[in-house]
């Protein structure tokens, strides 16, 4: 008896269902008009944002990013947005409440690398637009890609919702810091407050607006991301009790000892002689690449060109002069230890013979799984008292283990299914070689997906000439515009 009663139920289900796909598509078309009518706009505010500089490494554009940052928010439609303040740079807590049964987090950052305008060929903080060749017309300055044009197409996304009369698919949660560029030492600070705890556990994930397309546009779907440590060595007289406590004269190296050199060969016992192997005693063990990643590795290097990559990193072999596949291999699963720079002395043209009584190494780690940024400092530092090098300072600036992300995760699956409305066929990858503090989401007491997510291309991030592509001369990536449509494509995707 019952029988007719469900079918009715289950065809008006069915109607309904139908109807909202409908409604879904008539929406995109209607918001994809709306952001070619608002593309001078959207531009504008992303070279606006460029010209407001925050750099934490340098203490320059603080509290005015985070403020900036707070009123980017709240013209894109946040009804929330507050500046929240920690032991170091502030961050900023948004939501927005669409009244959707889903609700999506977000991670931004506002600060940027330091840059030297003398290296550039466009100044770094007027994000001109320029031709270049054969990409097409891209805007360069400092946080171009890195990451505010992704993050400026993703507000011009939610611009262009609003612009067009239309409700958004989900309720928006985001959390921006402004500690980024320096190892993102206080995140835990702004993400671990209850409120913002509390938003964030409705969340389905969290992710990141990026750039994700190569040259040649194919798109990876990355499950983590690499952890980082990073820090400095010191080595002076005044902690060793042997060189110099003030810089001498360099004569005088026949009877004092150098901490400069001190500082060379406590480094020299940190790798294996080419440099490529970690060599700190009771390092962590990293976890051995699986089946399973071993296979996206395999897939995605017989797609990915390596002569354009060479190209890209300006570099003309691998490590050990591996092949393509096994260098990739090396990427994903081996930590490293890297010298930023070496600091000491007389660094200005011609010499000064000197003989410095300060030396310092500005070090990264890169962690790959099964390795915490704990244990590795701990492994460090007792590896340098060990070894007679236990007067050398150890100042880690910032932080944070690995990350890692399920490929079955709604996050995840539904940006696979947006790169394929847009005829691309994404390839998962185990994790960015990079680093981001995706830890604080997907750790205790989260425990939520988090990645990266956004069509477009850009590059030189932490480089010179930092570019961001907005109209792209190659049909295969696409440009500022179509970046913006990308995330409006994700929002709905992840509203179903």
């Amino acid at each position: 008896m019952n029988t007719p009663i469900l079918s009715l139920i289950a065809i008006v289900s069915l109607i309904a269902s139908a109807d909202r796909v409908f409604s879904g598509e008539n929406d995109l078309a209607t918001i994809k008009a709306e952001i070619a009518k608002r593309h001078e706009e959207a531009v504008k505010r992303l070279q606006d944002w460029i010209g407001q500089v925050s750099i934490a490494a340098e203490n320059r554009g603080y509290p005015e990013g985070a403020e900036y940052m707070a009123k980017l928010a709240r013209d894109a439609g946040f009804q929330k947005a507050t500046v929240i303040n920690t032991d170091g740079k502030p961050g900023v807590f948004a939501t927005l409440d669409a009244g959707a049964p889903k609700t999506v987090g977000l991670y931004f950052m506002y600060d940027v690398k330091q840059f030297d305008p003398a290296e550039w060929t466009s100044p770094p903080t007027e994000a001109r637009i320029v031709d270049k060749l054969p990409l097409g017309k891209v805007m360069i300055g400092r946080g171009a890609v890195n990451q505010k044009g992704p993050e400026a197409a993703f507000l011009a996304a939610l611009h262009a919702i609003r612009g067009a009369g239309k409700k958004m698919p989900v309720n928006l949660v985001m959390v921006a810091e402004g500690e980024e560029e320096i190892g993102s030492p206080h995140i835990p600070q702004l993400v671990r407050r209850p409120e913002v705890l509390t938003a964030l556990k409705k969340s389905v994930g969290v992710f990141m607006p990026s750039a994700t397309q190569d040259l040649d546009g194919i798109v990876t779907v990355n499950l983590g991301s690499k952890g980082v440590i990073e820090l400095e060595l010191v080595s002076s007289g005044e902690k060793w009790g042997r060189g110099p406590e003030k810089d001498i004269h360099s004569s005088l190296k026949a009877m004092v000892e150098s901490p400069a050199w001190h500082l060379v060969k406590a480094l020299d016992t940190l790798v294996s002689d080419d440099g490529n192997e970690i060599k700190i005693d009771n390092y962590p063990k990293p976890r051995p690449l699986s089946a399973e990643e071993k296979a996206m590795i395999e897939s995605v290097s017989k797609v990915r060109s390596e002569a354009q990559a060479k190209k890209q990193f300006s570099v003309k072999r691998w490590i050990n002069d591996l092949p393509w596949e096994q260098a990739n291999e090396r990427l994903e699963s081996q930590p490293t230890v890297n010298i930023e720079g070496l600091v000491g002395g007389y660094t200005g043209p011609g010499g000064k013979t000197i003989l410095p009584h300060r030396a310092v190494a500005k070090i990264d780690m890169r962690l790959v799984p099964d390795i915490k940024a704990a244990d590795a400092l701990a492994a460090l530092k007792a590896h340098l008292a060990k070894r007679g090098f236990g007067d050398i300072e150890v100042k880690m600036t910032g932080g944070y283990d690995p990350t890692s992300t399920s490929a079955d995760s709604a996050l995840i699956k539904a940006q696979v299914a947006s790169y394929k409305k847009f005829g691309i066929d994404p390839m998962l990858w185990p994790r960015n070689a990079g680093s981001y503090p995706g830890y604080v989401f997907t750790g205790e007491p989260l425990k939520l997906p988090a990645g990266h997510f956004g069509l477009g291309h850009g590059s030189g991030a932490h480089a010179p000439d930092e570019y961001y592509v907005i109209e792209s001369a190659n049909p295969k990536v696409q440009s500022f515009d179509g970046a913006t449509m990308s995330f409006i494509q994700y929002l709905y995707e992840l509203a179903k």
